[in-house]
């Protein structure tokens, strides 16, 4: 026999052809020749036969698979993938299929396999018991007789060959895929944003339909052998305010393999996986460009003097006293070529490239290109692109104004909600106050008429879990303010319990901010009672009062919601324009959401303040805007200096 190409794979047939080399050669070739001898009895077929775990099988180009056959069998260890089919039964991709298998694998096998380790076999090789074998050619056969499916996503078996446990599940075809995928290219032309006829059902409810009314096959996105967003979502049974859950999954961004966490916070566990499950697919669009092939690389230089650009520094950059103590991460070169992607201005009509890494916040290639490292700020999802842009602009005006407020220690009216129409709103308030959490809320409006809300679950007995922080925008005060209620009514109830579990490390943050380095810390912080002073200039007893009924006729006022989803997008954007300021849109939409009918933008208004995580990385306290919004919109009679800013990092989570 002719010695395997490593990397190679096993095919049945006729005759029996060996890959991999070496013991998995042996292995596998026995198994594809004890499979097309079983499968004669019921008509015979060619099988193919491929080891999994030997190779980056996420850096396998297309061309690499084998030539095609009836039956696909991956193997790893005593479990065996056999498939995967198509809707109709016939074979689907098996390059998919094991792409996604590895995503879904551990970070330890991930780590080996992507960063050229290596893996070995471990423990004793054993061969494929005969009924283990029988089985799974039965199994084909029967698929054979009687294909299944739901119609619409490719399925596949997963047989323990010590058990005969055979668990069928249903897995996304992956849009990246070298041998299948088809992605179009990221051009000028197809980056224009328009919106198609959006009625709303009512002026005030601003989703088309909720999470439950989509139609999703939950399972092939959440499974142990191939799920797209991970292998399980568990049900968060310490929260006592929401019935919350979540998942996650890897993704790798250069050397780093970072665990991306999603979930749902309702009050039904069901609508909570919905919830979560949209919420992962949005986080896995917004991470890198996954549905459009990107090719422009080129300096800002280069690109300004012939097409309309995005420059980055209008969105803020990193002070040089955090490049001199973090000299990896380069500073924004105006003639360095980086990645760009096309985006498109709703103020100008216009489409612009932007830099990959302000649209994608996890986009490829690690450090190289990553001159400031981007958060999920204003990508948003909704079962239209008007509604994905609605609520990703509501995020970047929400954040923007709660750190104006923050740092520049606005004196922010306290909201009266007792007039309240929402029953659901009073019932979690009460809850909270069973928890020794009074909810408090502020106006957050500074430089639009668009109602923001900050929401503060505040410990009455000043004890460990003091503070939680949350926040709200929209055109409805009343879904603003429920939208921050949500926030710390999920995380308040647990804020005791975590701080004292990290008490230690956490009062090491709070004597050197220097420490506070990733998202978590900034909201843990505040469950120390020593940080409530931080916050003094927003919950002292003397705030101004308003009723949230009134919030429309007060301060900038609001603009009022009105039939079409669409026409809301446009006056949000035309006051945001009216203020000096663009709004950008990258279309994220991954072939995986479009097929549910599911939509992904990311939002980007150039000169407003970035949400930052890490002290050192706090862009906002370096930008303009910081020191003249509030004298601009008549809080504060002048602009703000230095020694007026907040001294400490921002609580938001």
């Amino acid at each position: 026999m002719t010695p395997p190409t490593p990397g190679a794979t096993v095919v049945a047939g006729p005759t029996a052809r060996a890959g991999y080399g070496g013991p998995l050669a042996e292995d596998c070739g026995r198994l594809a020749h004890d499979l097309a001898a079983g499968l004669r009895q019921w008509g015979g077929g060619d099988v193919v036969v491929t080891a999994l775990g030997v190779r980056d099988e996420l850096g396998v180009a297309g061309g690499e698979d084998p030539a095609g056959a009836e039956v696909g069998v991956h193997r790893y260890g005593h479990h065996l993938l056999v498939g995967p089919f198509a809707p109709d039964g016939t074979a689907g991709c098996p390059r998919c299929l094991a792409r996604r298998w590895q995503g879904v694998r551990s970070r330890a096998l991930r780590e080996a396999l992507e960063t050229g380790a290596g893996t070995r076999p471990a423990g004793q090789r054993a061969g494929d018991p005969a009924f283990g074998v029988d089985a799974v050619a039965a199994l084909i056969a029967a698929h054979r007789e009687r294909p299944g499916g739901d119609g619409r996503l490719p399925y596949a078996f997963l047989v323990d060959a010590e058990t005969l446990r055979v668990t069928r599940f249903g897995f996304v075809p992956d849009a990246e895929c070298p041998r299948c995928g088809v992605r179009p290219a990221d051009t000028a032309e197809a980056a224009r944003i328009t919106f198609a006829a959006a009625p709303k059902p009512a002026p005030d409810v601003f989703r088309a339909r909720p999470a439950d009314d989509y139609d999703i096959p939950f399972e092939a996105f959440v499974n142990p052998a191939a799920g797209m967003l991970g292998p399980s979502v568990v049900p968060d049974l310490i929260s006592a305010s929401t019935s919350s859950t979540v998942g996650s999954f890897l993704l790798r961004s250069g050397d780093y393999l970072r665990e991306c966490f999603w979930g749902g916070h309702t009050p039904r566990y069901r609508s909570s996986e919905r919830v979560g499950l949209l919420e992962g697919l949005e986080r896995f669009a917004g991470m890198r460009a996954r549905g459009k092939r990107t090719s422009v690389f080129a300096s800002y230089d280069e690109l300004v003097a012939v097409e309309a650009v995005l420059d980055p520094r209008a969105c803020g950059l990193y002070s040089d006293d955090f490049h001199r103590a973090e000299p990896g991460v380069r500073p924004f070169d105006p003639g360095l070529p980086i990645p760009w992607v096309w985006g498109w201005s709703l103020r100008d009509q216009q489409p612009l490239l932007v830099p990959e890494i302000l649209a994608y916040y996890h986009a490829p290639g690690g450090l190289e290109h990553r001159f400031v490292q981007e958060s999920s700020n204003g990508c948003a999802s909704g079962g239209s692109l008007a509604e994905a842009v609605y609520y990703g602009l509501m995020e970047v005006v929400e954040r923007d104004a709660f750190l104006l407020a923050w740092y520049g220690r606005a004196p922010l009216p306290e909201i009266d909600i007792a007039g309240t129409s929402s029953a659901h709103t009073r019932a979690m308030i009460d809850r909270l106050a069973m928890y020794g959490y009074r909810a408090r809320f502020f106006d957050t409006r500074v430089s639009f008429p668009i109602p923001v809300v900050t929401a503060v679950a505040e410990r009455v007995d000043g004890g460990l879990g003091r503070l939680c922080f949350g926040a709200g925008a929209g055109l409805d005060p009343e879904a603003a303010l429920a939208a921050g209620l949500c926030e710390i009514a999920t995380d308040a109830v647990n804020l005791r319990r975590r701080t004292a579990r990290d008490e230690a490390r956490l009062r090491s943050l709070a004597a050197d901010f220097d420490q506070v380095l990733v998202l978590h810390d900034h909201p843990l912080l505040y469950g120390l009672p020593e940080m409530a002073g931080y916050a003094d200039f927003l919950l002292r007893a003397d705030r101004p009062r308003v009723a949230l009924a009134d919030l429309p006729a007060t301060g900038p006022g609001t603009l009022p919601p009105g039939d079409d989803l669409g026409d809301d997008v446009g006056s949000c954007v035309a006051a945001v324009a009216k203020a000096g300021f663009d709004v950008v849109v990258v279309d994220q939409t991954m072939p995986e959401q479009r097929e549910l009918g599911f939509h992904t933008a990311g939002v980007i208004v150039p000169g407003l303040l970035p949400i930052d995580f890490g002290w050192r990385r706090q862009r906002a306290r370096h930008l303009p805007r910081t020191r003249t919004a509030l004298r601009e919109a008549g809080l504060h009679d002048r602009d703000l200096t230095a020694d007026d800013l907040n001294q400490a990092p921002h609580p938001f989570p």
